[in-house]
């Protein structure tokens, strides 16, 4: 008796993706100072281990787009190969989230060597960019660009029968651990953070955190008759804290809660950035950093910067210096509520950045550096 056996082939795919944002500070003056056919050019950045810059048109590249913004994403690094991409730029509001109407995402592009592009010459009209746009922010506003990168195609080979019987579904363990956390059956510690009570399981919160391993079983263990008190951490910050321990992510039900600004949303970031520290959940934190370093702002800069030296956060640190390099913003940022907090609290940031930034040849950087330390 003799069997078959059969060959079959799947073709793979493998991507990955980044994104990086843009803001366009200044966009009046750029536009004045920059005629049709002349361009300024982001920093460059990394996805998928190719260099990328965007390269920006205040009024268009050419005599056909005169009228428009045009945005390209070029590569910026050598390669031996094609590196097949999928990207898209879109509008970000002042609410940091997109502007539907102007997103726009290209089908399979090929960047065949340094220097390549593409893009979109009619991006944007530039009367949706108007003074009294909504889309502007103090004269700027910021452009997302989403990048997908395939970097391998390739034939796999499977042998057998093509016949699945069982399909095996994909991980659902962070939801058994988010009922426990809501149905707190088997709880055995309870913390009171302000007027209200948290139930918990202290294997899973050790698990978690060294710092509750301490807390709760090692020789700094809390007695399991009677409640935790949690203090300088405030209760939705902590109920927070706790559905990521329990499900390794955010509470979705309150980031899209409607009612909440893009400002209510970052505050609690800053607030969960450093509950992360304090129990050191590192996942969390850099989660937090890197949702504070998109979204920086001359009102918020203060305090990020604080964060950052206080918590050990390099990553949101030099974001908070990039952003400073621009003089505007290092003014707009001086003439905040937060900036005397950051004078009284780390005096060593101001230094350093008076070091990078302030040359002390030119009567600006003395009038800054006077108004930095007074």
């Amino acid at each position: 008796m003799t069997g078959n056996c059969n060959t079959f082939s799947t073709i793979v795919a493998e991507a990955v993706s980044g994104s990086h944002v843009i803001k366009i500070d200044g966009y009046s003056r750029i536009k004045v100072l920059l005629r049709n056919g002349e361009s300024l050019t982001s920093i460059p950045f990394s996805v998928a281990g190719h260099s990328w810059t965007i390269r920006f048109y205040p009024n268009g590249d050419s005599a056909e787009s005169q009228d428009y913004l045009s945005f390209y994403l070029i590569l910026d690094s050598a390669n031996s190969y094609d590196v097949k991409v999928i990207f898209s730029f879109e509008l970000l509001g002042k609410n940091g989230r997109s502007v539907p109407s102007y997103s726009f995402t290209t089908d399979l592009r090929t960047f065949s060597y340094k220097g390549s592009l593409w893009g979109y010459n009619k991006f944007i009209h530039q009367t949706v960019l108007e003074e009294s746009s909504a889309h502007l922010r103090d004269d700027s506003f910021s452009i997302k660009c989403d990048i997908k990168v395939f970097k391998e195609i390739y034939s796999q080979e499977t042998k057998g029968v093509h016949k699945k019987f069982v399909e095996v579904p994909p991980s659902n363990l962070h939801q058994h651990l988010g009922n426990l956390l809501d149905n707190m059956d088997g709880a055995d510690v309870v913390f009171e953070v302000g007027e209200e009570s948290f139930s918990a399981h202290r294997c899973v919160l050790a698990a978690r955190s060294s710092v509750f391993k301490a807390e709760l079983l090692g020789t700094m263990k809390e007695k399991a008759d009677r409640p935790i008190q949690v203090d300088d951490i405030e209760p939705a910050v902590f109920k927070s804290l706790m559905h990521f321990i329990y499900t390794d992510s955010l509470d979705v039900t309150a980031q899209e809660d409607q009612s909440r600004e893009a400002s209510e949303d970052l505050v609690m970031a800053q607030h969960l950035l450093v509950a992360a520290d304090r129990y050191n959940i590192e996942r969390l934190k850099l989660i937090c950093e890197e949702r504070l370093c998109e979204s920086i702002d001359s009102s918020m800069v203060a305090t990020n910067l604080a964060l950052a030296e206080q918590h050990n956060c390099n990553g949101l640190k030099e974001a908070c210096f990039e952003f400073l390099a621009s003089p505007s913003n290092l003014l707009e940022m001086m003439a905040s509520d937060s900036y005397d907090h950051l004078k009284t609290s780390c005096p060593s940031v101001l230094k350093e950045l008076t070091t990078r930034f302030l040359p002390p040849e030119t009567k600006a950087s003395e009038e800054i550096t006077i108004g930095l330390y007074n």
